[in-house]
């Protein structure tokens, strides 16, 4: 898609709004500095050509009330949101193939209320 994506860091008093309102496609993705794992992604996601419009960043470690609504239990955990609909999670390996047909097979689902 496209190679212009745009980042967005969130938290718990406008990760709504935004991802209610906002159109086309995020990875929506909890991280925390202290994960090895989460770092990388931090660092390659955006160089990834995903089919996403967006990668929207919540800190576990800071906003607690979307980790509890979301489910949060390991990370980075990443979820699927579409013109302010909710597909879950999304899991694969964090390479661009299996990124890629794990977000389409969320996105295929269907939808439901953000928690």
């Amino acid at each position: 898609m496209s190679s212009i994506v745009t980042e967005l860091e969130l938290t718990d008093l406008d990760a709504d709004r935004y991802l209610l309102d906002l159109p086309g496609t995020s990875l929506l993705i909890f991280t925390s500095i202290g994960c090895a794992s989460c770092r990388w992604a931090r660092r390659e996601l955006a160089k990834l050509d995903l089919p996403v419009q967006r990668l929207a960043w919540v800190d576990a470690g800071d906003n607690g009330g979307l980790v509890t609504r979301y489910e949060v239990f390991h990370l980075p955990a990443l979820f699927a949101v579409r013109d302010g609909q909710f597909y879950g999670a999304v899991q694969a390996r964090l390479l661009s193939a299996e990124l890629t047909l794990a977000l389409n097979t969320a996105l295929s689902r269907p939808a439901e209320e953000l928690p």
